[in-house]
């Protein structure tokens, strides 16, 4: 049984996986759109929007909160200065999941995770 676990494991043990999640979100950000699986894009869209939710408030606790859980300097410059005001009145959904094909390789379900305008 699955009583409260809230996240996929993805293959990877806890610092791996965290890593990676830091490393996704922070090629969202400064890209716009990444491609990726579509358990991995179902991840990471939870973890780039509660930064974002952190980036709309735009105070300094928010900033060092953001800081402790995606340390890129680039990234977190981005969020804060561009993508927390431009998202100042949405109340949420700043990401989409757009399906794409199977990869040929393994046959995993590709996804586009991009963000919303």
């Amino acid at each position: 049984m699955r009583h409260n676990v809230k996240s996929r494991t993805l293959g990877r043990y806890g610092s791996h996986r965290m890593a990676m999640l830091r490393n996704l979100a922070a090629s969202l950000i400064l890209h716009g759109r990444i491609k990726t699986t579509l358990p991995r894009a179902k991840e990471v869209r939870s973890f780039v929007e509660k930064l974002i939710t952190r980036a709309r408030g735009g105070t300094l606790h928010d900033f060092r909160v953001a800081q402790s859980r995606m340390p890129h300097k680039e990234a977190l410059k981005r969020l804060f200065r561009e993508l927390g005001p431009k998202y100042k009145h949405r109340p949420g959904g700043y990401t989409r999941i757009v399906k794409l094909y199977n990869r040929i390789g393994d046959g995993a379900q590709m996804a586009l995770l991009e963000l919303v305008d």
